[in-house]
């Protein structure tokens, strides 16, 4: 079997042997939860494989075949691996640090992430444009039962916003699917971007182009999301587990900005240039605005939820440089923030779980009762802020430089996102570490647990090293065959 079939079907495999011999009952809970660990840490282990043997001998993995009128077609390259190892990374964190928190219907709880699991790795690997569609959307129906499941009180409004909103956008993505499979004859990705080009004399017209580039885009605008496209967000994650946020703000919100450079500039270049100001100046104003809500948020989680916002506009605004710099940035950007994020989103659940609130004025003085969490928030903090040495200032650094290439002035306005992201960010810091007690609660609440420290630790530890080594990234990209795009 090809090593990609294998990956794609290993989550299923998990699926199915959990569905098969794993129990519901309360006593077999906890084996099915030590199941579930060890399934997600042999997924993690072929995706290691998998990237090593395309980094280190060069192997180039692809598979297709026709399928009826679409062809199913797999391959690997340099910006795919990394998001597959990202989501077989944070998918082993998020079951690892549910085995306390979720306490009922873990059985299910395990079918619908490993379910995830594999319409993501669906996202990263397919080369065919109806395939992409069907993963892309695949995506949405295990997150809306996770949250509908195991969410806060108002998960039913979150999770039908959350529905409305991304499908809404993906009809109009599937409008443009007809439309292109209709006129060339074709699924493949690859043989669109040739047909579609001036050399094969099938170009679409200026207007046509324009439109359907719009659509498109609207599509995955909302899932990144942009302004004014993104409220659904903070309601999702204020309403998902710690699990759920983790794996949304991780990967979920990068397959837009994944689809806008395997999809929307390689099938509509021209168009992409005619749009580049609109773009970068929606950018802008997502990284301004959301940081400024960010600052007036009393909700912790909330407050991460638009941070987040913030930091994918360093990635649209990025990718519409139209620089190998640019791709470059934006591609860092969105591995770094889904370790910066998913981390984030633990040290919520962690300060969740023992306070059952996450309002600012029911913290303070955690780091008398807390040293060991107040120690990796700080890191994380710092990694937000985009301190150097951390990940977080390489993505934000390239990417300001990349804008400054385009236009000064839009740099200095991009530049004012790491002030105010700075400020919000040291604020929830000392709103939450520091100060004396007032809460009771925090006189008896212990400190990291050993499978806290695990997870939190092993992503503070990948996000300094990415910030000290950035080459482990950046000599991986090339591999992605750029020239396409430019």
């Amino acid at each position: 079997m090809n090593p990609l079939n294998l990956l794609l079907a290993s989550p299923l495999f998990a699926i199915f042997y959990i569905i098969l011999f794993c129990k519901n009952d309360d006593n077999s809970r906890n084996i099915t939860k030590a199941v579930g660990i060890t399934l997600a840490s042999g997924i993690f282990a072929l995706t290691f494989y998998i990237m090593r043997q395309f980094i280190l001998y060069a192997k180039v993995f692809y598979y297709s075949v026709d399928i009826g009128f679409f062809q199913y077609s797999v391959e690997i390259n340099g910006m795919s691996i990394l998001f597959i190892m990202l989501t077989s990374i944070l998918t082993l964190i998020c079951i690892l640090s549910s085995r306390y928190s979720i306490q009922t219907r873990a059985k299910e709880y395990l079918v619908h992430f490993f379910f995830l699991e594999f319409a993501i790795f669906g996202v990263f690997l397919t080369r065919d444009i109806v395939m992409f569609y069907i993963f892309f959307e695949l995506t949405l129906v295990p997150m809306f039962f996770i949250i509908g499941i195991w969410g806060g009180k108002n998960k039913v409004y979150s999770t039908f916003k959350l529905f409305i909103y991304t499908f809404s956008g993906s009809v109009l993505f599937l409008i443009a699917i007809i439309y292109l499979v209709i006129k060339y004859d074709t699924t493949s990705i690859l043989q669109l971007v040739y047909s579609m080009s001036h050399q094969s004399g099938m170009a679409l017209s200026a207007n046509v182009e324009k439109i359907l580039w719009f659509i498109c885009f609207i599509a995955f605008a909302v899932k990144i999301p942009m302004v004014p496209l993104h409220t659904w967000l903070p309601n999702a994650h204020v309403e998902a587990p710690t699990s759920g946020s983790v794996i949304l703000a991780g990967i979920l919100i990068k397959l837009g900005g994944y689809a806008m450079i395997t999809i929307l500039l390689p099938l509509f270049p021209r168009a992409s240039v005619y749009f580049q100001d609109f773009v970068i100046v929606l950018s802008i104003i997502a990284i301004i605005y959301a940081s400024i809500v960010a600052l007036q948020q009393n909700d912790i989680k909330k407050m991460i939820a638009y941070s987040s916002i913030a930091h994918m506009g360093y990635v649209t605004v990025s990718i519409f440089t139209f620089t190998q710099d640019g791709f470059a940035a934006a591609i860092f950007q969105m591995i770094s923030h889904g370790i910066i994020s998913g981390a984030l989103f633990l040290s919520i659940g962690v300060l969740y779980e023992r306070l059952h609130t996450r309002d600012f004025s029911a913290f303070g003085g955690v780091v008398q009762r807390m040293p060991k969490f107040a120690f990796i928030l700080m890191i994380l903090t710092m990694a937000s802020i985009g301190l150097p040495g951390t990940s977080g200032f390489v993505g934000e650094f390239i990417a300001i430089i990349s804008v400054f290439h385009i236009s000064a002035i839009y740099g200095i306005l991009v530049a004012t996102g790491m002030v105010l992201g700075a400020c919000y960010m040291l604020i929830m810091y000392k709103k939450t570490m520091f100060g004396e007690i007032t809460n009771p609660k925090i006189n008896t609440i212990q400190d990291l647990t050993r499978t806290e420290i695990f997870t939190l630790g092993s992503l503070c530890i990948l996000c300094l090293f990415l910030g000290v080594y950035p080459r482990a990234i950046l000599e991986i990209v090339p591999l992605f065959n750029l020239a396409v795009y430019l």
